[in-house]
């Protein structure tokens, strides 16, 4: 199951877009907080009413439950090593003193961690909060709330071609991440075009072309080429041909490498010549097990691009679950999708509500 928000272009007025598999409201390239929908999966606004109790929402659908046992499984490390804080009888300061280690050894950052037990603290006291259950249940509510503004859809077809330029070092899954990408934005009728822009590792092309091979869409790529012009020409292409979308791999590289840097962001000038509006989308892919040095990675592109969305791939197995907390305290840039496995239905769109549940299962 793979969900995200197409728009075509009418030749009247569009209609308000309807959301989809829990999906926030759409969200533009600056990051202003949306209120979110009571829509499922999603924390409602009544939630913290009632502290002590999980809001309700309907049950998932079959294949959306089949995705939510597997990031349960996928967080099964971060999730052991924080719900075993509530293992206790009674809630007392040294669960709490636990809990803050849990929390920043599942790398939620010093900032995210002081956050949500202050937070817990505050609300445990105001509700009379005195099982370790109930005080999860609470951390829960808190946790989603805290996920709420990167829960954002991505949305296609305001413009033709969407231009997505997706930028991630090295290993992070950036290059399977878009081929994953492209064959569902396939499958629900969107034409797209890749541009093999990581021009100076002949293997990502090949990857790239293999992909595009099976996914039967068409594909930019120069051997040599400067990654720039392949960038230029693949949106040129993409509006001669009316694609609804342009996805643009860059090559992998650290943010410390600055020289690299660069060009990506002489990547992002040349596309905006040859359409003003682009890019619509810059994501970058980061490797959930890397921990802080993700929250690191997201400032660093951020400050050198404006990012607009995260692809957070590589969850499955890891005990560093905790850094979508950093981030959204940190850098609150919507998170579009998560991975938890290699495999094509292993991409899903975020809901913060879910994975705070994953998180504390």
């Amino acid at each position: 199951m793979f969900s995200f928000f197409k728009k075509k272009q009418p030749s009247i007025p569009p209609a308000t877009t309807v959301p989809v598999a829990g999906a926030a409201a759409p969200a533009g390239p600056d990051r202003a907080a949306s209120e979110p929908p009571a829509a499922s999966g999603s924390l409602i606004g009544s939630a913290l009413a009632a502290p002590i109790a999980l809001p309700t929402a309907p049950a998932p659908a079959p294949e959306r439950q089949k995705w939510l046992d597997k990031l349960k499984a996928g967080l099964g490390k971060t999730a052991a090593s924080l719900s075993g804080v509530f293992g206790g009888a009674k809630v007392d300061e040294a669960l709490y003193e636990e809990l803050e280690s849990a929390l920043l050894m599942a790398d939620a950052g010093v900032a995210a961690t002081q956050f949500l037990t202050d937070t817990l603290r505050k609300k445990a006291k105001a509700a009379g909060v005195t099982h370790p259950v109930a005080l999860k249940n609470l951390l829960i509510s808190i946790l989603a709330e805290l996920l709420q503004p990167l829960q954002k859809p991505l949305v296609i077809g305001q413009h033709t071609p969407t231009v997505i330029m997706v930028a991630g070092v090295n290993g992070a899954g950036k290059t399977t991440s878009i081929g994953k990408l492209t064959r569902h934005l396939a499958e629900d009728g969107a034409t797209v075009l890749l541009a093999a822009a990581d021009t100076f590792r002949a293997a990502a092309r090949e990857q790239l072309s293999i992909w595009a091979d099976r996914n039967t869409v068409e594909i930019i790529s120069q051997a040599g080429a400067d990654p720039a012009a392949v960038s230029f020409d693949a949106v040129a292409a993409g509006k001669a041909r009316n694609k609804d979308v342009v996805l643009i791999d860059t090559a992998g590289r650290l943010p410390t490498q600055l020289h690299l840097m660069e060009e990506l962001k002489k990547i992002k000038r040349v596309i905006q010549k040859a359409d003003a509006t682009a890019p619509h989308e810059v994501l970058l892919v980061i490797d959930g097990n890397t921990g802080q040095n993700a929250v690191s990675q997201v400032k660093s592109f951020d400050d050198a691009l404006g990012l607009t969305g995260l692809i957070v791939t590589k969850l499955d197995g890891t005990a560093k679950g905790g850094v979508l907390a950093a981030i959204a305290r940190e850098r609150p840039i919507p998170v579009y999708f998560i991975g938890v496995g290699e495999q094509l239905n292993e991409l899903e769109t975020f809901n913060a509500r879910e994975f705070a549940q994953a998180l504390l299962a």
